[in-house]
């Protein structure tokens, strides 16, 4: 026969009493009754507020009075304190758009005589110096897949036209 040992037992901390469950709806109510008594109370507020006399924002503070000074002062030709000189800009010349490699593209192939595969494009626009590649691994692909969704998108409209698998012509767009 085996003894069992009982542990003894852990000594129980009171229970805080629990309010009891509100149901969903009795909570959205309560919660509009608050909401409706903060928003009386705004009001109530702004009410006081406005039976006063001039409100806020017609009550110039210290900081605005200064500015006003400021102004008054800049306008007659004397100089104040902190004022500076206009800054001017120094302006950059514009750099000439950089063409992208689907219109690059679409010149070569309007440009060629027969149909061309996009590795034959990416080398055209390459010798024409019309676009090079960024450093990508696969701008043909790039440029096939480009190609393919003008195509979807526009139609009939595209400037490049299928000729067979992996092979395109200008179409009517170019």
């Amino acid at each position: 026969m085996s003894t069992k040992t009982k542990k003894p037992a852990k000594p129980r901390t009171p229970r805080t009493p629990r309010t009891p469950k509100m149901s969903k709806s009795a909570a959205r109510t309560e919660g509009a009754a608050k909401t409706d008594r903060l928003r009386k109370a705004a009001l109530a507020e702004i009410n006081d507020r406005l039976a006063g006399g001039k409100q806020d924002h017609e009550v110039p503070s210290e900081k605005e009075v200064a500015n006003n000074a400021n102004l008054g002062a800049a306008t007659k030709g004397k100089k104040t304190q902190g004022e500076k000189a206009p800054k001017t800009r120094a302006v950059k010349e514009k750099k000439p758009k950089r063409v992208s490699a689907l219109d690059a593209a679409a010149q070569v192939l309007a440009a060629s005589e027969g149909p061309m595969r996009a590795k034959e494009m990416i080398a055209a626009m390459e010798a024409k110096k019309l676009w090079t590649s960024p450093g990508g691994k696969t701008p043909e692909a790039t440029l096939y897949a480009a190609i393919i969704r003008e195509i979807a998108a526009k139609g009939t409209a595209a400037r490049f036209k299928k000729h067979e698998r992996g092979v395109f012509v200008a179409g009517k767009g170019a």
